[in-house]
Formats: structure tokens, sequence, C-alpha cells
């Protein structure tokens, strides 16, 4: 009996050859020229440990991805259970309120908080009239401004993971616990709290991937001070022509991404996470 799959291959094939020509290719690229520039050999990886500069960066990125997602993902799980507790008109203007600012450019977005942050922006201004500060204070060009953007930035990817699993959650388990003696607080910890762990988890991996090759709101709110990662990269190609050190950095940011996956598949189901079935 022949396989009715063939012709699906037809149909898949445009889509593979397009990944190997725009994705595979220039991947492979970048991982060669890591250990061929300036001359072959791994010489550019030992910089990872022998450069203090680029142990600095690797250091700050880390710190302030870490920073980011943990403030990013316990604000979004607040909005992400107001979502699903809320009427139905409610809901709709909350999660247009939450999608639109996917809509927005990102560099609208970091200009923006650069007009709210600076010394005489909106947030000091604000906080000098209700008299809680009697002078500015500094939140551009440094780690609290670029911070502060990510979080905006990372917000609805942290949201709308919470969300989908949140909304699919029996209400009645709740309400079972209540019956069975449970005071509100201890439901939410003993019963809400671990059937939401999933999109806990998706929403953390997102954000804290995405905050480690994060580029534009940390060079614009970091104003050159905070360099991370990307920053970094994007330095070394354009201006100083060290394109085997650039291209050792990107190729351990990838390889590091894959390590945290590969890592945290261990102790999730990867695949249920990110809502494979089968």
């Amino acid at each position: 009996m022949r396989s009715n799959t063939h012709p699906y291959w037809w149909l898949v094939i445009p889509a593979l050859l397009a990944m190997g020509l725009f994705y595979i290719y220039p991947l492979t690229q970048v991982l060669w020229l890591s250990v061929t520039e300036p001359t072959p050999g791994f010489g550019n990886y030992t910089t990872l440990y022998e450069s203090q500069t680029v142990r600095n960066v690797i250091w700050r990125t880390a710190w302030i991805s870490v920073v980011t997602t943990i403030i990013t993902v316990l604000l979004g799980y607040v909005v992400a259970f107001a979502l699903a507790h809320v009427a139905r008109r409610q809901l709709v203007i909350m999660l247009f309120a939450v999608i639109i600012t996917l809509w927005l450019s990102v560099l609208i977005r970091a200009f923006s908080w650069v007009v709210l942050l600076q010394t005489n922006g909106l947030v000091n201004e604000t906080l000098i009239w209700i008299g809680l500060i009697t002078r500015p204070l500094p939140l551009l060009r440094n780690e609290i401004g670029v911070i502060i953007g990510m979080v905006h930035f990372m917000l609805p990817l942290a949201i709308l993971p919470m969300y989908a699993n949140m909304s699919g959650l029996d209400r009645r388990v709740m309400q079972a616990s209540e019956v069975l003696g449970a005071r509100a607080w201890q439901g939410f910890l003993w019963v809400y709290l671990p059937m939401s762990r999933p999109g806990v988890i998706v929403s953390t991996l997102l954000v804290f991937v995405f905050s480690l090759g994060f580029f534009v709101t940390p060079a614009i709110l970091g104003g050159g001070r905070v360099m991370m990662l990307s920053e970094y990269i994007s330095f070394q190609f354009q201006e100083t022509l060290r394109w085997g050190l650039a291209t050792m950095l990107a190729s351990s940011l990838l390889i590091g991404v894959l390590a945290i996956l590969a890592v945290s598949s261990r102790f999730v189901d990867m695949k249920r996470l990110f809502g494979a079935r089968g």
C-alpha cells in the first residue's frame, strides 16, 4: 500500500530550502568565522576567560537578563491572573491593551522611555511634585533605565503564555479546595500556583532567552554606558572589525541558549510546554 504522505513533502521542501539558505547557511558561516578569523583555531574562544572586558559584558548581560526576567514574570503573572478572572468586556479591553504594545516599533517605545526617564522627564517631575524626591533621579544611561525598558518590552511575552495556561484551568478545583477548608491564600499557593506552573515556565524561558540577545532598548536607554552582549558584538563588527571575536561571542550566545533549553528539557516536557501534541 502506497503512502499518502509523499505529496505533503512537496509543500515542506520550499520552507526547508528557504531555512537552509537564509538561516542554516549564514549560521554555519558565523560558526566558521569564529574558528578561522584571524587565524585557524580556538584562539577566539580563549578570550572568554582571558579578557576581563568580555567577562564583564557577559556578567552584565546575565545579571540584567535575570533581573528583567524576575520582574517581568512577577508583573506578568498578576496581569495574566486578572485577565483570567475578569468579565468578558473587561477582558477584551485588557487584552487589547496588552497586544497593542506588540504593534508598536521597539524604537518608538525605547525613545518614549527616554522622554519619560530623562532628568526633566515626566517620571522625575511627578516624583518631585508629589514630594517623594527633592532632586531628579538618574534613570537613564544606567542599568535601571535598561531594565525598565526591557521589562516593558517583554511583558506581553510573559503575559500571553501565562494567560493561555490560566484560562484553561478548571476553576472547580479552587472551589473544591475552599469546600475542603482551605483559605483563599492556601488554595492559591497549594492549588492554583502549581497548576499555572507550565505557563510560568514558558514565560520565564521566553523572557530570559529574548533578554540575553536584546539589542535596541539597551543600546538606547543604556547610552553606551550599559553595554550588553549584543551591543558589544555589534561594536566589534562595525567599529573594531574584529570579526573573529564578534562571531565567537555570537556563537557562544547561541550555544548558551541551546544549553539552557537542553537543561530545561530534562526537567520539563518542552513539547507539551510549547503546545505540541502527540
